[in-house]
């Protein structure tokens, strides 16, 4: 106890050099620390973009994503070639098509078009592949009625205008993205079949026509049955359907036919590649295949590099720390070489002398570790933010951004955008990352700052111990 008593003393001994010493200490420390809370930062905010962007892949045919394109169909004879593709471990195709209220398509006027699909009349209007006993719950407003006007000017529409109710046909339970549905009533689906009567109901959708489970309504001549109602999560994608793909296609005329693929891919990594394969087993001419983001692999190599730097700045820091510990040791011990003297004189063991001045290094660097958390917190965020901006390229991306659902960003024309992304540039995806300095980075910084701590005060006071005592009192 009196080892450790007599050192917290001497580290108080000149309390201006002290001072000064716990300030540059807190400096290295901080920056130290800093650092290392921007590491851990950043790799988590590299895990949330691969999980939230993910491994998926999607096939649209050429030209036809956003609704205003042309191009053919997808079949499923497409799909079987994706699934052979090297690194697809799974393909989920669906088919979204529109469906219009029956009343109102005869009120006004519109009429079936080729394969069963009824077309709205009016320059800007949705084209529509069927009816449904349904009314949309969501009102057109002014943007909706400024696209049905001729040359979509401004002025007042020749017709009442309806959004139509967005019906994606899928093969199992799960989004036109690969995604599971969120039914927050009622089941999934659970017959797949072509005589299928089974249908899932946005909540704004059944709302808006007092829809419940087990309620029923009409898609071309067909009666279906509320089994669930799901939640996209806004009111343009809840005001939707989700019906069996086989009955999908029946009921619209469009068998076998497809509107996209979903191709899952077995790791990050791969995506790039297999986004290549894809493409050139099914055809450039024939498809567009995009990944969640254009600019996923940009941000991750972004966020790697600021990694890097800050993994580098923290060895620095720590290695700074350390050389300011030696340099100020070296100088207590050689002040104190008639003090060594004496007490390896009265008997004191090297180890005794080590411990003593190892103990009132720690001191110091413990108020130095103290302060500098608080330095670190004030600068962990501003320090992250200017290593991300100085590492990132701003820009429009080349593809849409996929959020936590798994959704793309999917145009619909007309003015209408569906809202599950955005078209971003890497610096856009990487967004804002938010720092914070939990006692585990404490914990970890401080482990390796007192470690070199101890080799600093250690080394030049057992060089000095080993000195004969009567050598050291000579000199003196």
């Amino acid at each position: 106890m009196g080892v450790v008593s007599r050192s917290v003393g001497n580290a108080f001994r000149n309390k201006v050099r002290s001072g000064a010493v716990v300030v540059i200490l807190a400096v290295a420390i901080g920056l130290a620390l800093a650092m290392l809370v921007a590491n851990q930062a950043v790799g988590a905010k590299v895990d949330s973009l691969k999980a939230s962007v993910g491994t998926n892949l999607t096939v649209n045919p050429a030209g036809s994503r956003g609704g205003l394109g042309g191009g053919e169909p997808l079949t499923t004879a497409e799909l079987t070639r994706a699934a052979g593709v090297a690194h697809v471990t799974s393909v989920t195709g669906s088919l979204t098509v529109r469906l219009a209220n029956a009343a109102q398509s005869a009120a006004t006027g519109t009429g079936a078009g080729q394969g069963g699909q009824t077309q709205a009349a009016g320059p800007g209007r949705f084209g529509t592949s069927g009816t449904t006993s349904l009314l949309s719950a969501v009102d057109p407003g002014t943007l909706g009625n400024r696209n049905t006007t001729e040359g979509g000017g401004t002025s007042t529409p020749r017709r009442a205008f309806t959004i139509p109710i967005q019906a994606t046909g899928v093969a199992a339970s799960v989004t036109a993205a690969g995604a599971a549905v969120n039914v927050t009533g009622g089941a999934q689906l659970t017959d797949f079949t072509a005589n299928s009567t089974q249908a899932l109901v946005g909540t704004t959708l059944a709302a808006k026509n007092s829809l419940k489970v087990g309620s029923t309504f009409t898609v071309a001549d067909r009666t279906l049955k509320v089994t669930g109602i799901f939640d996209a999560g806004t009111v343009f994608d809840n005001n939707a359907i989700y019906l069996p793909l086989a009955a999908t296609q029946t009921l619209t005329g469009q068998a076998g036919q497809l509107s996209s693929l979903t191709v899952a891919v077995d790791s990050i990594e791969n995506v790039a590649a297999t986004q290549t394969a894809l493409t050139a087993a099914l055809g450039a001419d024939k498809v567009d295949v995009t990944s969640g983001s254009a600019n996923l692999q940009s941000a991750i190599t972004s966020l790697g590099s600021v990694q890097s730097i800050s993994f580098i700045a923290f060895i620095a820091s720590l290695v700074t720390a350390g050389l300011i510990v030696l340099l100020i040791m070296i100088m207590v011990v050689r002040e104190r070489r008639r003090e060594i003297g004496v007490l390896k004189a009265i008997g004191a063991s090297n180890r005794t002398i080590g411990v003593q001045f190892v103990f009132e290094a720690l001191v110091l660097v413990v108020l130095g570790t103290v302060v500098g958390a608080a330095v670190a917190s004030l600068a962990s965020n501003p320090i992250v933010g200017a290593l991300v901006a100085g590492n990132t390229s701003s820009g429009a991306g080349a593809g849409p951004v996929r959020t936590a659902a798994g959704g793309p960003a999917v145009g619909f024309g007309g003015g209408f955008t569906r809202a599950r992304g955005v078209f971003a540039g890497a610096d856009q995806l990487i967004g804002t990352i938010s720092t914070s300095v939990g006692w585990q980075t404490v914990a970890i910084g401080a482990a390796g700052i007192v470690l070199i701590a101890v080799v600093g005060a250690l080394v030049p006071a057992l060089l000095t111990a080993k000195v004969r005592p009567i050598e050291v009192l000579r000199g003196e």
